[in-house]
Order: C-alpha cells, then structure tokens, then sequence
C-alpha cells in the first residue's frame, strides 16, 4: 500500500482483523511512503516504483482498482483456493496511492480486482480486503463465518 498508518478507529478495526487472519495464514502489510510533492504523474510513477520493488518476484500479484473485476466473496474464496491448491506461496494484494498506479503495475499484475466501484480511503479499503480474506479463509475452512 503507498500511504501510511493513521491511527482511529479503522486502522484498530483493521489491526484486530489481521490478528485473525494471522490464524489461519501468514499475512505481512508493506507499506511504502506516499512520494512528496504535489505533481500527479510523478507521484504515480514514483509510488508504483516502490511498490514493484516491495513485491516479491514470484508472488502472485492482484491489484486492486475501482475498475477491476467484481468478484463475489465465494468466487474470491474459490480463486485463492485454487492458487493454494497449485502451490502458490506469495500472493501481493496491491492497494495504489491516492493517484493510482502506472501501467507498469497493470502489466505486473496477475488479476485487477474491485472491491467497489466506489473510491474508499486507503484505510478503509484495506480494512475491506482483510475482512474478505478472513471471510475466504473461513468458507474455504468451511466455518459457519459465511452464510
């Protein structure tokens, strides 16, 4: 994610939902500084720089974006059940900056999902993900967690 931490109550909520998913698989947040200054194509530039160097060669890498594939919580479940199943080990779920990213993230990316076609702030957004990568991890288990 380019950004940062801000404290409140929804990096709380977000923090208490990564202890979660801790259980059930290895998950790490990398977040790398928002570049300064106030030129839009830089920041962009600069901030997918940061993030392709933050992400693992061999991770599988999905980007998130407003305009990407809409995906139900059982078909998301299922999609990372299927990358389990083939022995993936990494997988990067890339949150942009307040700008976006270039297109060289596009072209890295494995799979541009949307979690909305709604904008959200970073912070909320990665609340989102984490609870729907608890809420995977508990339909792939097969726990009452979903209904």
């Amino acid at each position: 994610m380019v950004g940062r931490n801000a404290p409140g109550p929804v990096t709380e909520a977000f923090e208490d939902m990564l202890a979660r998913l801790k259980r059930s698989f290895p998950v790490e947040q990398v977040v790398v500084a928002d570049p300064p200054g106030g030129d839009v194509e830089r920041k962009r530039r600069e901030g997918t720089d940061r993030l392709l160097k933050a992400v693992e060669k061999e991770a599988v890498v999905v980007l998130l974006d407003e305009r990407g594939e809409a995906l139900g919580s059982r078909d998301f479940a299922g999609r990372l059940g299927r990358w389990r199943d083939r022995g993936v080990r990494s997988v990067a779920f890339v949150i942009g900056g307040a700008y976006g990213v270039d297109e060289r993230m596009h072209a890295r990316a494995t799979q541009v999902i949307a979690l909305s076609a709604m904008t959200f702030t970073h912070q909320m957004v990665r609340l989102v993900l984490a609870e729907q990568l608890y809420r995977a991890a508990e339909i792939l288990r097969g726990s009452g967690y979903h209904h």
